[in-house]
């Protein structure tokens, strides 16, 4: 009504300013202005009362229907932005992995005389799915957590006398019937990372402490090694995975599916970027399965220094050595024990495609271990060499030495001519082992790997013949 007053206004200005025909061609024009001014609002109602509604319609002027669907697509796109801001740094993943295994001869049962055996091939598999979520910051403390959970079917070739076990991705709940598969919650732990000094200036920090509670694998943590570490992707004998005193000789007290509650601390210090250099306490609980008495009386213990320096022409290298301590180490002769023990882990490179590896453990202290001493070692190859770049050889050696007090009472003899339960044999001197293995990447999710184990005197048993094993892993990852 205004534009069209003011319209009114000018056109009787102008026929009073002007006279003859300059005056009625201003008049003309200013009127065809006023109607097209007015045919913009009548428009511009109409645009006013469809924007009013969420629904498009093909009765509304083009102009809205164009608005709306931009205004659809920002809304959209806005969501699908706060959808990825809700999602960032979450991280997960699924594995698979499944070992068949073919012995050279049968293996005697534990528990049996020599007429019980068992010899057949094995078929396992075992899958892993995990999450990790990060966690609003405190201050400048960063925080996530991990879940991880497992599940499978098959014991392996597991079930026989020998220090080490041929199949360290076997994965079964034992109490149940072969045939049920049951997941169980592995991990859930989490971890603040806190820059040091406290109250410093985060960009500039060269020190952080880590804080992990929760359950966990504390193979995570402790005793790494980069190319003997991976029972789905490197080596599948238990004694090249982890030492072989902690792991396979029962020292690190986690229940039947290897995982157990626990605190970790750590310091590491990157003040010299190259060459970092890390300091670890971690205290678990330990025992015979999920049980966990006595946790504050008779808890695993372990402590670990690393470094990681770069020799042969700045080539990376990781050092390891840890002190541990429980009071409830599993024995031979079904008692649990107090032992205490060192070890040491390294890992280095020596080219472009090579890595050496090797482990050593020793008991200091306590009874009841079925072996007391361990050095493995081994090197694994990238493929660059024959045009395979991320396909990988990998071969180890290992001597797994009988303690004393086993040797001892396996020499024992009872009134059925056995020795031990379990054994019926005396042991002396080692156990020896080796593995080789190749990983032939097919694509980037999906890796085949066969690989050959030779075990001689099972059991440090000097009398007893070389088990070989001859395997296949498929491994799918994504």
């Amino acid at each position: 009504m205004r534009i069209r007053a003011m319209a009114a206004a000018m056109a009787l200005a102008a026929g009073t300013a002007f006279a003859g025909d300059d005056a009625a061609t201003l008049k003309a024009e200013l009127q065809r202005l006023a109607a097209r001014i007015e045919a913009l609002e009548a428009q511009n109602r109409e645009m006013e009362k469809a924007l009013g509604t969420q629904r498009l319609s093909e009765k509304e002027p083009e102009l809205v229907t164009r608005l709306k669907a931009v205004e659809m697509q920002s809304l959209g796109m806005l969501k699908q932005a706060r959808t990825v801001e809700a999602l960032e740094g979450i991280t997960a993943g699924l594995s698979l992995t499944t070992v068949a295994q073919q012995p050279s001869h049968a293996f005697r049962k534990p528990g049996t005389d020599t007429d019980g055996r068992f010899g057949n091939s094995q078929l396992n598999y075992r899958g892993d799915a995990f999450v990790t979520l990060p966690l609003d910051n405190i201050g400048d403390t960063e925080s996530k957590i991990f879940a991880h959970v497992r599940f499978g079917q098959g014991f392996g070739l597991n079930d026989v006398t020998s220090f080490s076990k041929p199949n360290a991705s076997a994965f079964r709940v034992t109490s149940l019937n072969p045939d049920d598969s049951v997941a169980i919650l592995g991990q859930a732990w989490y971890q603040a990372t806190i820059p040091l000094p406290f109250g410093g200036f985060k960009p500039h920090s060269k020190e952080t402490l880590e804080i992990n509670f929760g359950k966990m694998d504390p193979f995570l943590f402790f005793d790494q090694n980069a190319a003997g570490n991976d029972e789905t992707r490197q080596f599948v004998n238990t004694a090249f995975v982890h030492n072989p005193l902690l792991d396979a000789g029962g020292d690190i007290g986690v229940d039947a599916n290897g995982f157990t509650p626990g605190l970790r601390i750590s310091y590491l210090n990157k003040t010299d970027k190259r060459e970092p250099w890390r300091l670890s306490l971690g205290v678990f609980g330990a025992g015979r399965g999920a049980n966990y008495s006595r946790f504050f009386s008779s808890p695993l213990l372990i402590a670990q220094a690393e470094t990681q320096l770069r020799l042969f022409d700045g080539l990376p290298g990781n050092y390891r050595v840890y002190y541990w301590r429980t009071g409830q180490a599993p024995g031979y002769d079904g008692i649990d024990h107090h032992r205490s023990g060192w070890g040491a882990s390294v890992d280095q490179r020596v080219g472009d495609a090579t890595t050496l590896f090797g482990r050593y453990g020793q008991h200091i202290g306590g009874n009841g271990a079925r072996f007391d001493r361990a050095v493995t070692a081994g090197a694994e190859v990238a493929g660059f060499a024959w045009g395979r770049g991320a396909d990988s050889l990998g071969a180890a050696v290992g001597l797994l030495r009988a303690s004393a007090g086993f040797r001892a009472d396996s020499a024992t003899v009872d009134a059925d001519g056995n020795g031990l339960p379990d054994y019926g044999h005396a042991a002396s001197g080692t156990e020896r082992l080796a593995e080789i293995y190749y990983r032939w990447r097919v694509n980037k999710q999906f890796e085949l790997s066969p690989h050959f184990q030779a075990i001689g005197r099972p059991g440090a048993d000097g009398t007893a013949r070389t088990w070989r094993v001859l395997g296949l892993r498929a491994q799918l990852t994504y």
